[in-house]
């Protein structure tokens, strides 16, 4: 059974920093491609960052995080993370980790398995 959990979401002022985690089990980790999306109230469910498996760990961002937000992973852990900086207001969401065992990217569709997610408020 494939699971994905996230963890370290919180509250934090605008301008501060968080590192999400998300640890993967029940699958081949190293060869699935890793993706963050997040879900604010009221609205769709948005790409955040991905990594692939191959291409040496190829990232891509959503321009609304790109210079912010640093995706990486641990293949020997299983886990991903989503470290974010300079954290804004609208930051604020559900964060979602999710699996692919094709090439990822923003497409939401294209994910088999998602985490719970882990609330991250950001406080003006």
């Amino acid at each position: 059974q494939v699971q994905l959990v996230e963890s370290g979401g919180g509250l934090v002022q605008t301008g501060g920093s968080l590192r999400l985690s998300c640890a993967a089990s029940g699958l081949t980790f190293s060869r699935y491609s890793m993706g963050w999306f997040r879900q604010a109230p009221g609205k769709e469910r948005q790409f955040v960052a991905a990594i692939v498996t191959w291409n040496s760990g190829r990232t891509n961002y959503a321009d609304s995080v790109k210079g912010r937000f640093t995706i990486s992973r641990d293949n020997a852990k299983n886990t991903v993370y989503l470290q974010m900086n300079s954290l804004k207001p609208e930051d604020t969401a559900v964060y979602y980790c999710a699996a692919d065992a094709g090439s990822g990217g923003s497409n939401l569709r294209a994910y088999e398995y998602w985490g719970q997610g882990t609330q991250v408020t950001v406080s003006s």
